[in-house]
């Protein structure tokens, strides 16, 4: 039977704890997105500096990190609601410390500091066991459309929260917006309570230094997993592009609404592509599209060095954005598909990882051009670059670019022969 261009919403309609997990997606992400609009409010508040601003972003990403490596070994040896559960009900308790802090007369940047670390820690805990539960939950058949509906929710809640979140500090104080944040966070407990026990399959008792040392063996052992995780990480430099947005605007004599329209157009495209995403998983080759969708949105992206306006790039960057969201679906399908469940946690920490690497790489790369050559050239070279490096893993990931979508389930297989393709693997 012919399947719909369109993502496939009878998930949420017969499987209830995915309902309860979306209901709680959606929660959280416009929650996260009210609170991510005060913190840079507040703290330039307090101390007027760009850079304050900077380290508390940076030690988000530091907890992050931290938490993604910690939550996949824990994912993988306890029982996932309950650390679903836990680090929720934390971030909503850190939350709420900082709508504390931000109604008293003298806030402290050390709480915010403090905070951050402790939020990025905790919230990369409880999407790395999320994540790592998703496909007991709704079975590997279903990654495709359970993927797409996860994307649509966060690029629904990357448009309206924000926006909320400056009502809500236009008219208010960002104190309000803490704890909306918290209640909305610790809300998410609600429907989550629901889901039940996830343990996952054949844990060990490995130290667990061990148990992480192993999670990187794996990719090296699975060539599938291993080269999907590197070209998600070529995938996540591209988002660079943004460092670029002001200077291309003056190069188009655009001002800040050239800016603003920049960055829409490319969750834009990504918003189309994850609502158009119902024949991603019926697609026979889904490596070649991984691999032609970076391919693509690299050249993409060097084509902007070479338009001479405005609405052509505001055109490449919401195609760019449909092919990086297209590319996301297939790694987090071919991730979950060709991953054994014992080991999904430190897999699914490791993949999150990448933008943790890949962002901030391409963001160095695309600023260190940027300082010797100008605007449009920069971005014409390092989208080529790109490009270049795509087609050098194209031709190189054998295994991937074979791979067909007869996939055999991977606790079916042992952990160093999870491939399926149409030729030996290398």
């Amino acid at each position: 039977m012919a399947s719909s261009i369109f993502v496939d919403f009878s998930l949420l309609k017969h499987n209830a704890n995915f309902r309860a997990v979306f209901a709680a997606r959606m929660m959280s992400v416009i929650s996260l997105g009210i609170l991510t609009v005060a913190v840079p409010v507040q703290i330039h508040q307090l101390t007027g500096s760009a850079l304050q601003v900077g380290i508390v972003i940076a030690l988000d990403g530091i907890g992050m990190f931290v938490g993604l490596l910690a939550g996949g070994v824990l994912a993988d040896h306890h029982d996932r609601r309950r650390l679903i559960l836990l680090a929720r009900g934390l971030c909503g308790v850190g939350f709420l410390v900082l709508a504390l802090n931000g109604f008293l007369s003298e806030p402290s940047l050390v709480a915010l500091y403090l905070v951050s670390l402790w939020d990025g820690f905790f919230g990369a805990i409880g999407m790395t066991a999320l994540m790592a539960a998703i496909p007991t939950l709704v079975g590997r058949e279903n990654l495709p459309a359970a993927g797409a509906l996860s994307m649509l929710t966060v690029r629904f809640g990357a448009i309206l929260a924000p926006l909320i979140g400056g009502l809500i500090i236009a008219s208010a104080d960002v104190s309000w917006n803490y704890l909306i944040a918290g209640i909305g966070t610790l809300g998410t407990l609600i429907p989550l309570f629901r889901l039940p026990s996830l343990l996952p399959g054949e844990r060990g008792d490995e130290h667990p230094l061990r148990a992480m040392i192993d999670g990187f063996a794996f990719l090296g052992q699975n060539k599938i997993v291993g080269a999907v995780i590197a070209v998600g990480t070529l995938q996540s430099a591209l988002s660079a592009i943004r460092v670029m947005f002001p200077s291309i605007a003056e190069s188009f004599s655009a001002g800040s609404v050239g800016i603003g329209l920049m960055y829409s157009a490319v969750p834009l495209g990504a918003m189309i592509g994850a609502f158009t995403s119902g024949w991603v998983g019926q697609f026979r080759l889904p490596g070649q599209l991984l691999l032609g969708c970076v391919c693509a949105a690299s050249a993409l992206l060097a084509s902007i060095g070479l338009v001479g306006h405005l609405v052509p790039a505001l055109g490449i960057l919401v195609l760019f954005g449909y092919l990086g969201s297209i590319a996301s679906l297939m790694q987090y399908t071919l991730v979950q598909t060709n991953t054994p469940d014992q080991m999904l946690g430190r897999v699914n920490s490791l993949w999150a990882a990448q933008d943790v690497v890949g962002d901030p790489g391409g963001s160095i790369v695309m600023g260190s051009l940027s300082r010797v050559l100008a605007p449009m050239v920069s971005v014409f070279w390092f989208g080529s670059g790109v490009f270049l490096i795509g087609v050098a893993m194209s031709a190189g990931f054998r295994s991937l670019r074979n791979l067909s979508k007869s996939v055999t389930a991977a606790d079916e297989e042992p952990v160093g022969d999870i491939l399926v393709t149409d030729s030996v693997a290398q």
